[in-house]
């Protein structure tokens, strides 16, 4: 199945780049058609998933070259990393719906489909060097995105700060697969899994894969990149960023820093847990300050990441079965909020707050959906993010009451500038002096918003559905 995916994936792309002469309605349709089906498969994927089967399922061995030089690269997928797949999967096809009218369809798309077929390989494989490939070359669409179809002059100065913030980070991590691969001969996830490091190698490359990871996240202070990147991308672009491009960190060190390196992780869990809570607290009141729409959210995907943080390096399942389930949702809810800025973007051209209000007598669905994604982002029982941040605070609390303490504090600031935000938009005066014509959602719009709002409240009330899927995954990160 995995083989069949990356097939449709390299077909669209060669497909994209040799016949670009073709109308742009057939390469729509055979766009939509190929991302459709990663996603059919996908969900497929899913559905048959065994949930109690601890190792990676769906494996595939690609032997490239000859028996003298072995290069042998193995895939496969576990109960973290097949929804991460799934959510890859989901946002594109989201992301395609939404720029299915836009003028620079054809440019988009060849890097949308880059950008999927790389998270797809960097979900799935079990390979640390094809990992880091695929975790570095994912810039160079997202650079061309943002670069390129950006809105302001701004862009320039912000696709620099997003490529060699993250680029910089990484090139540590580099030199610490070297040597990995030097004293252990192999790069394969399964056979570094067994091998023990000794104290002094775990400090050093735990610190070289943290750099990478945190930059990719972001944690407190390596965000500096991300607001910039949000408000200067496209409307795509910052669903990307939000909703998938973040959860590499999360992945990251799901998979490699807590596992391979455990004794480095509890050593370094201090610094970690301050700087979680100083990136909670400060980008949460950097939020209300916001004038920006998309940097309001953009200040919040930073505080909900830092919280996730928290519960990766809580040290037991609830905590790490938590930021499992934020990360996720996460990637719904603000995904769908930037899909909801960038609606009223399309509309009026403005994403200042001060040129919006009354919205709710103008476009009652935009305000319903939004009030929904609204309480999802302040994390109300019934929504995705409760049971998420729940879990967090629960774990975090059984290892440290003092930082569980303070990373409430974030709910309470979120709960502020999400509410803020939402007044100002939806309710008071409609500003006839700045939105003259009005529309509500159209119809390919709710086919848009449709699903991730079922998402958003199908999570919040069974979260088992999510859960069920790393449950066994996450206890065994504490075997070794």
């Amino acid at each position: 199945m995995l083989i069949l995916i990356f097939s449709i994936l390299f077909f669209t792309i060669f497909f994209l780049v040799f016949f670009k002469e073709i109308e742009v309605l057939k390469i729509k349709k055979f766009s939509l058609i190929s991302s459709g089906m990663v996603l059919i498969l996908s969900t497929i994927i899913l559905i048959d998933f065994d949930t109690n089967k601890l190792f990676n399922q769906s494996i595939a061995n690609l032997t490239i070259g000859s028996e003298q030089l072995n290069f042998i690269y193995m895939f496969g997928l576990d109960g973290i990393s097949l929804l991460f797949f799934f959510l890859s999967a989901f946002l594109i096809f989201i992301c395609i719906l939404f720029i299915w009218d836009d003028i620079y369809f054809s440019q988009y798309i060849i890097n949308l489909f880059l950008i999927e077929l790389f998270l797809l390989i960097i979900f799935s494989t079990l390979d640390l060097f094809v990992f880091y490939i695929f975790f570095e070359a994912i810039l160079v669409p997202m650079f061309l995105i943002i670069g390129i179809f950006g809105s302001r002059e701004r862009k320039i100065r912000a696709v620099y700060l997003f490529f060699f913030y993250t680029l910089c980070g990484s090139i540590l991590m580099l030199i610490s697969i070297l040597y990995i691969y030097i004293i252990v001969g192999s790069l394969n996830l399964e056979q570094l899994n067994a091998w023990e490091f000794t104290e002094t190698e775990q400090l050093f490359l735990w610190l070289t894969f943290f750099l990478s990871f945190a930059s990719k996240m972001p944690l407190f202070p390596f965000h500096i990149w991300l607001p910039e990147a949000h408000v200067e991308a496209p409307t795509v672009g910052s669903v990307l960023l939000a909703g998938i491009l973040l959860k590499l960190g999360v992945y990251g060190f799901l998979r490699f820093s807590l596992v391979l390196f455990p004794d480095a992780s509890l050593f370094y869990s201090p610094i970690v847990y301050l700087l979680s809570v100083l990136g909670i607290i400060f980008a949460s009141l950097t939020a209300i300050r916001q004038t920006d729409m998309k940097r309001v959210i953009a200040y919040s995907s930073v505080a909900h990441m830092n919280m996730v943080m928290l519960g990766l390096f809580s040290f037991n399942s609830l905590g790490l079965q938590g930021a499992m389930l934020q990360s996720l949702s996460h990637g719904f809810v603000a995904g769908g909020m930037f899909l909801m800025i960038g609606i009223l973007y399309n509309r009026y051209h403005s994403r200042y707050i001060y040129y919006y209000g009354g919205l709710v007598t103008t476009m009652p669905s935009f305000s319903a959906i939004f009030l929904i994604l609204t309480l999802a982002n302040i994390a109300l029982p019934g929504t995705s993010s409760f049971i998420g941040e729940f879990l967090i605070l629960t774990g975090i609390y059984k290892t440290n009451i003092l930082i569980s303490s303070w990373s409430a504090l974030g709910i309470i600031l979120c709960g502020s500038y999400s509410l803020w935000l939402y007044n100002r938009l939806i309710f008071g005066n409609v500003k006839i002096d700045y939105t003259i014509n009005f529309e509500d959602l159209t119809q390919r719009e709710y086919i848009i918003m449709a699903p991730i709002v079922f998402f958003v409240i199908i999570i919040g009330i069974k979260p088992s559905i999510l859960t069920e899927y790393f449950d066994l995954t996450s206890y065994s990160l504490f075997l070794k």
